[in-house]
């Protein structure tokens, strides 16, 4: 079962990049990003959700390199530790933490969208980088490559759909597809 559900996961992302990449292709997508997510707050989410994702999905499979000695990666440790990458997302969610604390990059009005942006996006790739390690810091032993490192795997796909239900919302690409077959969706 749990193959299938990886495989499901995997079918639903690369068809999901399939309409992203044919819709920049098409030269429509700036259109319906800006259409779909005229909403900064809809927006930031979006743009959490996509950083997000694209980090659990790159962190798992470097990790995978690295596990199975593959490239040039290797894992940062010393002769008495191991530094987890979970310790660069709680530290990179304490700056952001901070950064909102002094309402910089919150999307509030007045304030920088391109702050709003980067911040977005660094709370979700912080997000990944210490989600990706939950059950570490849920058991306090390296069980990544145990079959207790899948609560880490759960706990990213729970957040991860939390953060695509506020930002998705289906609109964007029921937009993309009524204007690819406007005769098939207007009824």
């Amino acid at each position: 079962m749990k193959d299938f559900t990886v495989l499901m996961i995997r079918v639903v992302s690369a068809l999901l990049a399939l309409v992203v990449l044919i819709a920049a292709l098409r030269g429509d997508l700036r259109h319906h990003y800006r259409k779909h997510f005229s909403s900064e707050r809809r927006e930031r989410l979006f743009l959490a959700s996509l950083a997000f994702l694209t980090t659990m999905f790159a962190l798992r499979a470097l990790t995978w390199a690295i596990h199975n000695h593959i490239g040039p990666m290797h894992d940062i440790e010393t002769k008495s530790f191991h530094l987890h990458h979970m310790v660069w997302g709680i530290l990179g969610l304490l700056c952001l933490g901070y950064l909102w604390l002094a309402q910089i990059g919150t999307g509030e009005r007045g304030s920088s969208q391109w702050a709003s942006a980067g911040t977005a996006i660094l709370y979700g790739i912080c997000g990944a980088l210490t989600l990706d390690e939950f059950a570490l810091w849920l058991r306090l032993q390296d069980v990544y490559w145990l079959p207790q490192g899948r609560e880490s795997i759960e706990a990213a796909l729970m957040f991860g759909s939390l953060l695509a239900l506020g930002a998705f919302g289906g609109t964007f690409f029921r937009g993309i597809t009524r204007s690819w077959f406007p005769r098939a969706t207007s009824r």
